[in-house]
C-alpha cells in the first residue's frame, strides 16, 4: 500500500487514515452497483469524496485497492465479532457471535454481488470460509467443535448466496447449527 510521505504531521496521518477508510467504504457501495469487472476507480473515487490522485496516493491499481478492500472486510468482521462477544462468556459469547453474523450480513450491501457476479463471489468464498470457520470454532468447546463451526458458517454462506428476509429463523438455525437452545 502506499503510504503518505513520513514528514506528515499526526493530524495528517489521522486525515489520511480516515481517508483511506472512506476509500475502502466507498469501495463496498461501487463493488455492490457494478462487480469487480466493471469497478471504476473515478467511481470510487466519487463515492469517497476524494480525488482521484487522493485515491492512487493509497492504492496505485485496481488490484491494490481490491487487495486492501479484501483484508478490510476480515478486519471489519474480525473488529464486529470481538465487540458482539465483549465481556460475554460461554454460551452468550457464542451467541453474540452468531447474532453478530446475522446483523452483518443483513447490512452487508455486498450480498448484491452474489447477483453481479456470481462466480467472483464463489471464489472469494473459498477464501473467506475457512477464515470465518476458524474465528467461529475459537468459541466453541468439545470434541464436535469444528464440525459445529464448519456448519454453522455453511448455513451463513446459503443465506448469504439465496438471501433470507427471515432474521430470526437465520439465527435460530445457526444456533442449531452450534448446539444452543432457542432463547423463545
Amino acid at each position: 500500500m502506499n503510504r503518505p510521505s513520513t514528514s506528515a504531521t499526526a493530524v495528517d496521518a489521522v486525515d489520511d487514515n480516515s481517508t483511506r477508510q472512506r476509500i475502502l467504504a466507498a469501495t463496498s457501495e461501487v463493488l455492490s452497483r457494478s462487480g469487480q469487472a466493471k469497478l471504476s476507480l473515478s467511481d470510487v473515487a466519487q463515492q469517497a469524496g476524494v480525488s482521484r490522485p487522493t485515491l492512487y496516493r493509497w492504492f496505485a491499481s485496481k488490484e491494490a485497492l481490491l487487495d486492501a478492500f479484501s483484508v478490510y472486510e476480515r478486519q471489519m468482521f474480525e473488529t464486529g465479532i470481538s465487540r458482539a462477544t465483549t465481556g460475554l462468556r460461554g454460551t452468550d459469547r457464542l451467541d453474540g457471535a452468531l447474532r453478530f453474523i446475522v446483523e452483518y450480513q443483513h447490512s452487508y450491501s455486498g450480498v448484491r454481488a452474489v447477483d453481479i457476479e456470481p462466480e467472483v463471489v464463489i471464489a472469494r468464498l473459498g477464501q473467506v470460509i475457512p477464515v470465518m470457520r476458524a474465528r467461529l470454532e475459537r468459541l466453541l468447546t468439545g470434541p464436535s467443535a469444528p464440525v459445529k463451526a464448519a456448519t454453522a458458517i455453511r448455513v451463513a454462506v446459503s443465506h448469504y448466496i439465496v438471501r433470507s428476509d427471515d432474521d430470526d429463523g437465520f439465527l435460530d438455525q445457526l444456533r442449531h447449527a452450534v448446539g444452543i437452545k432457542p432463547s423463545r
